[in-house]
Parts: C-alpha cells; structure tokens; sequence
C-alpha cells in the first residue's frame, strides 16, 4: 500500500505529522504539503508560476501551492510511482457542511478521485492539538479499513472528529452534510497609510443541524463520515427546467 498524505494547515502543521505517524508503520507515506496555511484554498490550482518542491530533512515535500496543487503533482509525476490512496489532514478546525465548498483538506481527497480506492479526507473539530492522538487513531483504523470498502469511483469520505479524549468518542454515524446560516460581514481594518481592507469573518452557525446532519454527529461525541461525489447536478430540477425552457429559443 502506497499513501500520499497532504493537508492544507500547511507542512510544518501538527496535524500533518500526526496523520503520517499514524500511518508510516502500515503504508508507504510519502508527503506533498503546501510550504504555508493555505486554508479555504479549495480546489484551485496555480496556474501563473512555476511550483517548486523542497524536500524536508524529515522527508516531507514542501510545495509553494495550494493542496490540489500537491496531490495533483504527487499523481502527475513528481513521486516515482502512483499512491493507491489520497489521505488528507488532520485538520484542526472543523469541515463540516458547507465548508467542503472552501476546503483545502477537502479539496486534496478530492484530487484523488483518478485513483482507484476512496480518498479521505480528516478535520478535528479544534484549532488546538491537544486530541490529535484521537484524531490519529481514528485515522489509521478507518485507513485500516478501506480496502474492504466498494464504493463508486470518485467518492470521498469526509471525516469530522469530536475535540474528545478517545475514551469519550461515542462511535462513528454516517452523515450527510448540513448547512451554515450566513457568516457574518467581513471585518474592515485601515492601514496606518490610511488604505481600507477586509478580513473574512467566521463561517456561519449551524442552520440545517438537525439529526442525520454532520452538525449534529459531532455535537454529540460521534465521529462523522459524509461521503462525497465531484457531480453536483442536480438532477431533480431538470423536469423544471424543460417547461422553464420551452418556447426559449
């Protein structure tokens, strides 16, 4: 088994080196991480400059871009071989419900769709390190796991865990993703030059996190798995859309 392992907190974060101790012992782990926190990257590629990887003394590869970025070049022909499996995180701070539409975490499982074995993508709910131990070991008995699994390629699975000692995880619940309200207005800030400029509030309060949410799973100690899909058509609106259409053109 072969793993390439990036996150978006960044290749010096806490969280990454978590996740690979977690799992150099089963696999071979190679890490593609971007060389700063490129949170709320998604899943954009840098498309006017060259990337220019550094290896670490660890052995980690550092990367001036975004995490699509780091998984794309590890599949593409930076590593010598191609990984069986895209593993991402840990990330401290949650990914839950829309977040997945701005995550870097998310978005580096999701590069990994080409491959044949469902990516996977982890997040603590916490901004702190404290039950990373937690984290990773969730980490390696669901990696553990995957070769048991048939989904449909290009699922993802996305795995939110409780800032809990492992003692006090009450399980695991298959989710699916709620909603954040609004996030509040950006926070404007002036320059001592006097030149105006916005900082991106918090993400927005649970909206939709009633049971069966992601929201829901985690408030009450269960580690939750949401799968995903790239295609993100919605089907049901196209009986709508012939009658809306007619007589258009």
């Amino acid at each position: 088994m072969r793993i390439l392992i990036s996150n978006d907190d960044g290749v010096t974060a806490p969280g990454l080196a978590a996740l690979h101790a977690a799992l150099a012992d089963y696999a071979e782990c190679a890490v593609i991480a971007p060389d700063q926190d490129k949170s709320g990257a998604s899943s954009s590629l840098t498309l006017d400059r060259p990337l220019h990887p550094q290896t670490l003394a660890n052995g980690f590869i550092s990367l001036n871009g975004t995490p699509t970025d780091c998984v794309h070049l590890g599949l593409n022909g930076l590593l010598p071989y191609t990984p069986d499996m895209v593993v991402s995180g840990i990330n401290l701070g949650a990914n839950l419900g829309d977040d997945v539409l701005y995550s870097g975490t998310v978005a580096a499982a999701l590069e990994g769709r080409f491959l044949g074995g469902t990516s996977l993508a982890f997040s603590l709910l916490s901004r702190q390190p404290d039950n990373l131990p937690t984290a990773a070991y969730i980490a390696r008995r669901l990696v553990e796991a995957q070769s048991r699994l048939e989904l449909p390629p290009r699922t993802v699975l996305n795995i939110n865990i409780p800032n809990l000692p492992l003692e006090h995880i009450r399980g695991i619940q298959l989710t699916r993703l709620g909603h954040r309200a609004r996030a509040a207005a950006p926070t404007k800030v002036v320059n001592p030059r006097g030149k105006e400029g916005y900082w991106i509030a918090v993400a927005g309060d649970a909206e939709d996190g009633g049971p069966g949410t992601d929201f829901h799973a985690v408030m009450q100690g269960y580690v939750s798995i949401t799968p995903l899909q790239l295609d993100r058509t919605f089907n049901d609106a196209f009986e709508q859309l012939d009658g809306w259409l007619e007589g258009v053109l």
